[in-house]
């Protein structure tokens, strides 16, 4: 039986006293057209949320028809991986903003032996170029001209990657993991307020005929909340993928559609083929895992960036007393935004010069080892001073003898995306960041699916100054991202402690973080950690959430050189962490307050 953590007036003490006191002076200054920025995905409101706790299994995930899609999974028997598989298949009708078949995901895995990291990202097409997103001149389109077409749609990569950790690891049939989401396609599911609010902003969707005859009705406004959506198409789909797997996608008229529709573009065609499609196949590889404190910390890596970044960050914290920085009344203090924000500016630094595809491109010095040095970290945490930085430099990382010429990368990287946490009764756990890049991605519906525009991650500029840019275009590369799926263990015993993820592309990496040192420092539970405002810098402005900080702290760090810059981040946070309540070993789950999902379990 699912339960609510026991202890909903702390988190309410902890983070609901100060809002009132903090919200107008923010808001205000978040007005000021110079300081607003607009989230990957945009707000649709904050809703206090107390936790969810379970004793044998868990799954957590954005949207409460997917978590109960993963749910039954478990209660079947199931493992992580067939929880995960199954909400997956429910995000792609349900949130089909964020997430879906037509997208790529990166997912951590412990079979509660090893750690496993299955790379799913989409692959540039055999004829792609680093010019693909210049004009004729050399100079880089617009985030629109890039994003909106065929131009900028991958090979999708999460169902052959689904495919293959599901041949390992799961136990249910795979065309059991397809039934609650053909039931609800083929039923109907009702729009919830936030599908309906980012159906009326989008100025895109609607001109693609398939996507504005299924989203909106027939005066060209969205469906009403509570309008019962059916997907006939994605429910046809579905049906032919789970009796005949994921290979059904790759090499039928599934990728033939996509094929056509990616070229036919009336205005931005693309270069994706059928072969292109065929050709795609997942991969395994090797975790970033890193001690901290009492902590080993595993994420993801290349083309991934997220692992890194993230250990990076954590290795800088480490030669500071984080725990002497925990939030008061459950808002940062401004010592310890700065050392967020200054550590950031230099992990950031470090990503934006050397993060791209490894099968492409070569990490600097020894590689990961090289970045992850203890004596390394020490050095760039010691640029940390009393004032901001402004902007960070990369660093050198240790075995590189001679100057490590790239450029600086330019991607778009606004994921619209969403996250996926499960642990079953078998020992395992899962984390898993699943993307179709930009909200509602490239605005190209097909078979009842959104496809992506995870291309435009790469840089649009190909080299600078300083050399060729590690994240340029080229054929079959996978394109440079920030989710940063983590789980951490015990670094003695080895015992799995929680795993968390959050969508919001480069911002990413900032949440991840912010919750690891919310529960690893700060000592707050998973709900907690995730609840605390968003705030840090990705080697720009300092960016703090809207209407979560005293203007007093926003003056304080202008003091200390802080360009503040005040937005809605709108992240979407899931987690799920081991605890332990009146004696009793328990699982809590948390979801982020800024968009709709739950957890629940057994």
């Amino acid at each position: 039986m699912t339960s609510k953590l026991l202890a909903p007036k702390l988190l309410t003490l902890l983070l609901g006293g100060v809002l009132t006191a903090a919200l107008q002076p923010a808001v205000t200054l978040a007005q000021d057209a110079s300081a607003l920025q607009r989230a990957p995905e945009a707000a649709s409101g904050y809703t206090e949320k107390a936790g969810w706790t379970a004793r044998k299994y868990m799954v957590a995930a954005a949207n409460p028809l997917a978590v109960e899609a993963g749910y039954e999974m478990l209660k079947q028997g199931g493992t992580a991986i067939d929880a995960a598989i199954a909400t997956q298949l429910v995000l792609t009708l349900v949130e089909p903003q964020s997430s879906g078949i037509g997208g790529g995901a990166f997912l951590m895995y412990y079979d509660g032996k090893k750690v496993q990291a299955f790379d799913g990202r989409e692959t540039a097409p055999s004829k792609a170029d680093e010019h693909l997103f210049q004009r004729p001149d050399g100079t880089p389109m617009s985030r629109s001209e890039g994003i909106v077409g065929g131009r900028s749609t991958g090979a999708p990569g999460v169902l052959r990657m689904l495919a293959l950790a599901h041949r390992q690891h799961g136990k249910l049939a795979w065309k059991t993991l397809f039934q609650p989401a053909i039931r609800l396609s083929e039923q109907g599911f009702a729009v919830s307020p936030r599908l309906n609010g980012l159906l009326a902003g989008d100025r895109y969707l609607r001109n693609d005929p398939t996507a504005r005859a299924y989203f909106y009705a027939p005066d060209g406004k969205p469906w009403p909340v509570g309008h019962v959506l059916k997907n006939p198409e994605l429910a046809r789909t579905l049906r032919e993928l789970a009796a005949g797997g994921a290979d059904v996608f790759y090499t039928g008229r599934i990728a033939r559609d996509i094929e056509t529709k990616v070229k036919s573009h009336p205005t931005n065609p693309g270069l994706l083929t059928a072969a292109d499609i065929a050709a795609y196949q997942p991969k395994l590889r090797e975790p970033v895992c890193n001690d901290y404190r009492a902590y080993t910390v595993c994420g993801m890596p290349p083309p991934s960036s997220g692992g890194i970044a993230v250990a990076q960050m954590l290795g800088m914290f480490e030669t500071r007393d984080m725990k002497a920085l925990a939030p008061a009344n459950g808002i940062p203090g401004a010592d310890a935004v700065h050392v967020f924000s200054e550590v950031g500016r230099l992990a950031y630094a470090d990503r934006d010069r050397y993060a791209a595809d490894t099968d492409f491109v070569p990490l600097p010095g020894r590689g990961v080892p090289a970045l992850l040095d203890k004596r390394y970290l020490q050095q760039r945490a010691s640029l940390v001073g009393q004032r901001s930085m402004g902007k960070a430099q990369a660093g050198h990382p240790p075995g590189v003898e001679m100057a490590w010429n790239w450029g600086l990368d330019n991607s778009i990287e606004a994921h619209s995306t969403s996250h996926v946490v499960a642990v079953d009764p078998y020992g395992a756990g899962l984390s898993m960041t699943t993307s179709v890049e930009d909200a509602f991605g490239s605005r190209q519906m097909v078979d009842g699916f959104i496809l992506n525009n995870q291309l435009t991650d790469f840089s649009f500029d190909s080299r600078d100054a300083n050399g060729p840019i590690a994240n340029r275009v080229e054929p079959g590369k996978r394109p440079r991202s920030a989710m940063s799926p983590t789980i951490v263990f015990d670094k003695k015993t080895g015992k799995f402690v929680e795993a968390v993820g959050s969508p919001g592309g480069p911002l990413i990496i900032n949440y991840v973080a912010k919750v690891l040192v919310g529960t690893l420092d700060w000592g707050l539970d998973m709900q907690q950690a995730i609840s605390l405002p968003n705030f840090g810098s990705r080697n720009g402005p300092t960016e703090l959430e809207a209407g979560r900080f005293p203007l007093s702290e926003v003056k304080a760090l202008q003091a200390r050189g802080h360009d503040v810059r005040v937005f809605e981040q709108t992240s979407g946070l899931q987690g799920i962490a081991r605890t332990e309540i009146h004696g009793v070993p328990l699982w809590l789950g948390g979801a982020d307050p800024r968009r709709e999902g739950v957890a629940k379990g057994d």
